[in-house]
């Protein structure tokens, strides 16, 4: 019996692809590492960087010609999350859509996450 095969943690828009192809050219990073980290009045913050390899434990997630690499510790508060990229007449950002967010602070700097296994 084949197994049905497991969803992507993560996944990013066509825009965000184009804007990290743009920026790991730029910089000649290999990876982009996303993940979470305690920050914030809200408890967590998304955090995005640049990877030369993967790490032992690393998710690793091919999505729109991005390899992504996610922190294993970090895969239960991102599962279902897409990362969008927004342009408009005042910012150009990331934006990280999860469904596993339940609040975020005023300035949208900091999120509460509830772990998938929780929800």
């Amino acid at each position: 019996m084949a197994r049905r095969p497991r969803p992507k943690p993560v996944s990013l828009t066509d825009a965000a692809a184009v804007r990290v192809k743009e920026i790991m050219n730029e910089r000649g990073a290999g990876f982009l590492r996303v993940g979470v980290k305690n920050g914030g009045c809200a408890g967590m913050e998304y955090v995005m960087d640049y990877a030369k390899a993967p790490e032992p434990l690393d998710e690793v997630v091919e999505e729109n010609g991005v390899t992504i690499l996610i922190d294993a510790k970090a895969v239960l508060f991102l599962l279902g999350s897409q990362v969008d990229y927004e342009t408009t007449m005042l910012h150009e950002k990331f934006v990280f859509r999860n469904p596993n967010q339940t609040d975020a602070c005023g300035c949208g700097e900091s999120v509460t996450i509830v772990p998938a296994v929780d929800a």
